[in-house]
């Protein structure tokens, strides 16, 4: 197994456990703007380190152009996204539940 490899399947790994860590941070956090926080980090940290890894076992070729390309947009549009959904939400004037006791 060369080493590109190993360090691919290591960073899929990797991204699927940070996936996963925040799937269940998504379950966890009470609030509509703490849930909103987990699932932009579920994108941007495990799908980025998951491609990241795709890339590296992959070498280098015309796919990992075609997947670097595809990391780049999404390193730009996902904060874009989760900004505007929780700005509407806010200004929409979405407040959340106090907690009872």
């Amino acid at each position: 197994m060369a080493f590109a490899t190993l360090i691919g399947n290591c960073l899929i790994i990797l991204g699927l456990f940070f996936a996963t860590l925040g799937v269940l941070g998504i379950y966890r956090f009470d609030h509509f703007y703490s849930r909103a926080l987990a699932a932009s980090k579920v994108d941007t940290v495990g799908y980025m380190t998951a491609l990241i890894g795709i890339c590296f076992k992959e070498g280098f070729s015309s796919f990992t152009f075609k997947v670097a390309a595809i990391l780049i947009i999404t390193l730009l549009i996902n904060p874009l996204v989760t900004h505007s959904v929780v700005r509407s939400a806010y200004i929409s004037g979405y407040k959340p539940r106090k907690e009872q006791p």
